[in-house]
């Protein structure tokens, strides 16, 4: 029986670094690196991941669903995925991750599936294994990596950030749910194509008597309205100024690095299929 090392890539800079990590530290690993195309993502994620593929050395597995976001949202009668109803994780990334590896463990290959949760998110756990044969092991817990070390890793191989998190705190669908209203507002003015795409599944939904909105509390129309826009970029501005009033200082960190938006709007649960 064969033993297969799996890496699930999101585009984001967690899974990345671990490419990098396992890369350097195991090169005795073939390792199998994946990633599980929703067709929603933004054109940076596509461009890291060819650059990843260029470090590596080997070629990113593309797990397309056989069945897209909008085929799923009209099996779900046009409701929208939200925080409390997550299919579009269930149907657009594990089941496209199971139906790749589930014949070779019904035959008997054992899996080693490697995820990207570092040493300080005690609060998260990784996929839950339901194959006895697929085991999951976290390469940064066991090594101590935190958050500082992932974007030194990142930096020293050359990689650096992907060019998203100029504005947006991580990768995914355009339109996540788990997204900041900052940032529906960053990508109303950097993607406006893709913010137009929301509206429409937006309303959409909501002719289909959907109870959710993208954003907690109101429509993307209502968001997008200038004063809408000004008051939620004042919010904005002042939990940056708090947050930086709270820094402790550090020599060894740069004045203007940025805060991430975990530090201001607090760390939340989300996907880890799709944002790590």
């Amino acid at each position: 029986m064969a033993e297969r090392h799996v890496l699930g890539l999101s585009g984001g800079r967690d899974s990345a670094a671990l490419a990098v990590h396992m890369a350097q530290a195991h090169p005795e690993l073939e390792l199998e690196y994946f990633f599980t195309d929703t067709g929603k993502e933004l054109p940076e994620v596509y461009e890291y991941l060819g650059r990843l593929e260029g470090f590596v050395g080997k070629p990113i597995e593309r797990l397309n669903p056989d069945r897209d976001f909008d085929f799923w949202l009209r099996q779900y009668n046009s409701f929208l995925p939200s925080p409390r109803t997550r299919w579009c994780t269930r149907q657009l990334k594990i089941r496209p991750f199971e139906q790749w590896l589930w014949p070779s463990l019904d035959a008997g290959d054992t899996v080693v599936s490697y995820v990207a949760i570092r040493s300080d998110e005690s609060y998260r756990e990784g996929y839950a294994s339901t194959h006895p044969n697929l085991k999951v092991r976290l390469p940064f817990r066991e090594v101590g990596i935190d958050k500082a070390a992932v974007i030194d890793i990142l930096n020293a191989s050359g990689l650096g950030l992907p060019r998203y998190y100029d504005w947006r705190s991580r990768s995914g669908c355009t339109f996540c749910f788990f997204q900041q209203k900052i940032e529906w507002v960053r990508l109303m003015e950097r993607h406006p194509e893709s913010f137009e795409e929301a509206k429409a599944y937006e309303k959409n939904a909501v002719d289909h008597g959907s109870p959710f909105t993208w954003s907690q509390g109101e429509s993307l129309d209502e968001l997008a309205r200038p004063d809408r826009v000004a008051q939620i970029r004042a919010d904005h501005d002042r939990r940056v100024a708090r947050a930086a009033s709270r820094r402790v200082v550090n020599p060894l960190r740069r004045d203007d690095d940025p805060i991430d938006m975990d530090e201001l709007y607090g760390a939340s649960k989300v996907c880890l299929t799709c944002h790590k």
